[in-house]
């Protein structure tokens, strides 16, 4: 009996789509039965991987850690790297949950996260844990590209920041709170796992190989002509500015991506230690499974 095409999800953001563009265009050739991609928000491919509707996805290393028993991670198209992390953003200048709390005591401050499952709400929820025990600070989810506009609009206090954002909040009149990502990098000195290609576990090592190889191919063809790209890039980014699309593409997309490297599976076995002491993942959650072509 034939297989049907791999079912395939990855993001809508600059680094996934200039990764993929190669796939998405023909200029890579698929592994037989061919792809059949969906582009979605990053929080909507975690949960279409919780809910075993992809065989091949992107997925947050948050969402991953959850699902380590199930998936494997692909060794390329991962987004890991230092000065890549989450912006922790303010409405107000010299604003910070801390002293959100001290100045309004009762009350609870409201951090916009880009979703419950992606690295950022985790990352809020390790280095904001105190406060958010102590009810100062309360996390809220919605759609990442939403959460700039609520706070230029102050319906918001505080707001996680992904994705192109990062290189436009000053010029809409934000404050920084903190980078995430240089906590991260202060207490590890190991580049920020964001997120990965997650693959079932159950499909043939054969097809995962092929599966693999073309993903190396297709970003390995990005690097060595990023301006092909720039057409889909434009089509599914929040952000239409092109010098902005490849600033993206520059942090984002480095040698990591290309293939994890030991100092990318330490990342992502440090991720796991620090989410089990935070109790974000149970104490004894396995480490992630990279698959080894």
């Amino acid at each position: 009996m034939n297989r049907p095409p791999i079912r395939i999800g990855i993001s809508t953001c600059p680094n996934d789509t200039f990764a993929f563009a190669p796939l998405l265009t023909g200029r890579v050739v698929a592994p037989a039965p061919g792809f059949e991609f969906v582009l979605m928000d990053i929080e909507e491919l975690n949960r279409s991987m919780f809910a075993g509707e992809l065989d091949v996805g992107k997925a947050s290393f948050h969402a991953a850690l959850l699902l380590s028993k199930s998936m494997l991670v692909l060794p390329s198209g991962s987004a890991l790297g230092f000065g890549v992390g989450p912006l922790l953003l303010a409405s107000q200048p010299e604003s910070t949950p801390a002293t959100f709390a001290r100045q309004f005591p009762g009350k609870c401050a409201t951090i916009l996260c880009p979703g419950e499952h992606t690295t950022a709400t985790l990352l809020a929820r390790m280095f904001l844990r105190d406060l958010i025990d102590r009810g100062s600070v309360q996390l809220k989810q919605t759609v990442f590209s939403g959460i700039m506009p609520n706070l230029v609009a102050e319906m918001a206090e505080f707001g996680v920041c992904i994705h192109e954002g990062r290189f436009t909040w000053a010029e809409q009149g934000l404050h920084l709170v903190e980078d995430l990502g240089t906590r991260w990098e202060s207490v590890t000195a190991l580049p920020l796992p964001l997120g990965g290609i997650l693959a079932r576990r159950d499909l043939p090592p054969e097809l995962l190989r092929s599966i693999q190889a073309s993903i190396q191919d297709s970003v390995t063809w990005s690097l060595n002509h990023p301006g092909d790209a720039l057409p889909i890039m434009r089509e599914h980014a929040q952000e239409f500015d092109d010098e902005v699309l490849m600033k993206h593409v520059e942090l984002y997309v480095n040698e990591w991506t290309v293939e994890l490297g030991t100092v990318g599976r330490q990342a992502l076995q440090a991720l796991n230690v620090r989410a089990g002491e935070s109790g974000i993942v149970a104490a004894d959650n396995p480490d992630l499974t990279v698959f080894e072509p």
